[in-house]
């Protein structure tokens, strides 16, 4: 089975077994996840927000250009990383998800790393972030890659973790911009010194 055959077993596997019913119910569609199925890094932001719910595809709207234009200031195309979210389906009306709901996609998201096996995952945000991070504050963390073992097919893997600020946070706070781009730029050198 290839990687992308399994990350769509895993897919009709989260529909087959009605995660997060009420989430499911209200939202246009499971956003699962896009991207390089083999790629070395590994974007994960919350939960898609109303123009990822209508396209299916994560990252799409306004943050999604400036997530590009960030990949672009560190020489890296959007094809050749793999994004997905912690919950896969658009909370209504773009609220932050609940505990319970990150819960219940917490052991898909797991396996989707297991089957991607990225050399570093950026998590975009303090909630993707301090969800494998829990002591994070994205302030002081940012841009600092930290390793942390995860379990992961029944078995400890180490990973490293590059918590990264949400893009959005650069539309809000034009400050942010330029730490962001720094940020994004130390991604290449990861992937180079953990290969």
């Amino acid at each position: 089975m290839t990687v992308q055959e399994e990350l769509d077993k895993l897919e009709q596997t989260i529909l087959d077994n009605n995660v997060c019913p009420e989430l499911h119910a209200q939202a246009t569609q499971l956003v699962f996840g896009s991207g390089n199925p083999e790629a070395d890094v590994m974007f994960i932001g919350e939960a898609p927000g109303k123009n990822e719910d209508l396209s299916g595809e994560p990252f799409v709207g306004a943050a999604g250009k400036f997530l590009d234009e960030m990949l672009g200031h560190a020489n890296i195309k959007r094809p050749d990383v793999y994004i997905t979210n912690i919950v896969k389906y658009r909370p209504p009306d773009n609220r932050d998800p609940k505990t319970e709901e990150k819960a219940e996609f917490w052991p898909y998201l797991l396996k989707q790393i297991a089957i991607i096996k990225p050399k570093v995952i950026a998590t975009l945000g303090k909630h993707s972030g301090k969800a494998l991070i829990p002591d994070l504050v994205i302030s002081e963390d940012h841009g600092q890659p930290k390793k942390l073992k995860v379990m992961l097919n029944g078995k400890e893997e180490e990973i490293i973790i590059l918590p990264l600020y949400h893009p959005a946070a650069a539309l809000y706070n034009g400050g942010l911009r330029q730490t962001l781009i720094d940020d994004f730029k130390i991604v290449p050198q990861i992937i180079k010194e953990n290969s």
